[in-house]
């Protein structure tokens, strides 16, 4: 048996804001550099950088 879905108006993400184009995709900004490692491999060395992306949280940077 399906029950009623009662939404919660708080986690509507406004639309207006993010700015599609006529392709349906979005540019997405970079704000700040969090983090910045770099990784040993056995040839060569790799740079990683955790980014924090306009539009995003925290918690969601990659």
């Amino acid at each position: 048996m399906l029950k009623k879905c009662m939404g919660d108006p708080l986690l509507i993400i406004p639309t207006e804001d993010i700015g599609i184009k006529d392709s349906l995709s979005f540019e997405e900004i970079s704000v700040q550099i969090l983090d910045c490692q770099v990784c040993k491999l056995t040839t060569k060395e790799v740079a990683l950088v955790k980014v924090l992306w306009r539009n995003q949280f925290v918690k969601e940077a990659t």
